[in-house]
């Protein structure tokens, strides 16, 4: 077996996450408040990843050198996360998930500010193009402005400027660091904002495995998706995850009845376009240079 072969089969995984988590939080949205949830979750984080470092011995690589960066990651994570969850129960699944391809844009145009990264014509091309993109998804007229589609694309940023202090975090930390204090910030994040109102839900027992399943879904899609990443350049990967697209369409359409938008298709891929042009550019550069 080869290794995009290989790779395809790591991002099917990160793709039926991704889904799973959003069919969960659509599940537990009437009982839990997006708060409630990213603490919940975070807690059943800590564990499953306490545990699993523990068994793999690398639960000594946690340090404490850079918690000024890592508390500015898990806040732009959790802005991110809080805000993508509140957009599945807003607006149509499909909508959520071509906004949220707009995350790598997003990275382009903010790395320049806080990496000193160079920003190249090409990226700015991928940016218009991807903005384009966004027009169609969310076809916005000064009657219709969306909380919902505010909402999905706001998370796009946070998930990118999360994305962009990851990058910075795996120049000196482990993956087990990252993840440890990815649990355990947005644990405490999520506790401090769930409790500001003095009253937090206990999760009932119908809603206990859609919390588990929250948590470990979100865990799986990131370890995917890294793990392909690993084994195929993003040129090959990419196409794959947006397979994610249609397939959270069906979804939403056989199970929440939400209809089929061809613009929100057309929409996102070209979004996707924008990103895809910016990644073979980067291959090109990066082989040109050896």
């Amino acid at each position: 077996m080869n290794d995009t072969l290989k790779a395809a089969i790591w991002m099917s995984g990160a793709i039926l996450s991704f889904t799973s988590m959003a069919i969960a939080g659509r599940a537990v949205s009437l009982e839990l408040d997006t708060f409630e949830i990213m603490m919940y979750r975070s807690f059943i984080g800590i564990v499953l990843v306490v545990g699993v470092a523990t068994m793999a011995g690398t639960l000594r690589e946690v340090t404490s050198r850079n918690l000024g960066l890592h508390l500015i990651r898990n806040i732009s994570h959790f802005a991110g996360q809080n805000l993508w969850f509140f957009a599945i129960t807003a607006i149509p699944l499909a909508q959520v998930f071509a906004l949220e391809f707009t995350s790598p844009i997003w990275a382009i145009l903010l790395s320049p500010l806080l990496l000193g990264e160079r920003l190249r014509p090409i990226g700015l091309l991928a940016a218009l193009i991807g903005f384009i993109g966004i027009l169609i998804v969310a076809r916005p007229t000064p009657q219709s402005v969306d909380i919902g589609q505010i909402a999905a694309a706001t998370a796009a940023i946070g998930f990118a400027l999360s994305a962009i202090f990851t990058r910075k975090l795996t120049r000196t930390e482990t993956i087990t660091c990252i993840l440890f204090y990815l649990t355990v910030m947005q644990a405490g994040l999520g506790l401090l904002f769930a409790g500001f109102d003095g009253d937090i839900a206990l999760p009932s027992w119908e809603s206990l495995p859609w919390i588990i399943l929250i948590s470990c879904a979100g865990l799986v899609a990131h370890f995917c998706l890294t793990t392909a990443l690993s084994l195929a350049p993003a040129a090959a990967v990419m196409p794959i995850d947006f397979i994610r697209l249609p397939l959270i369409a069906v979804v939403g359409m056989t199970l929440y009845g939400e209809p089929l938008d061809i613009w929100v298709l057309v929409g996102a891929t070209i979004i996707f376009a924008g990103n895809y042009l910016n990644i073979l550019s980067q291959i090109r550069s990066t082989t040109a240079t050896r």
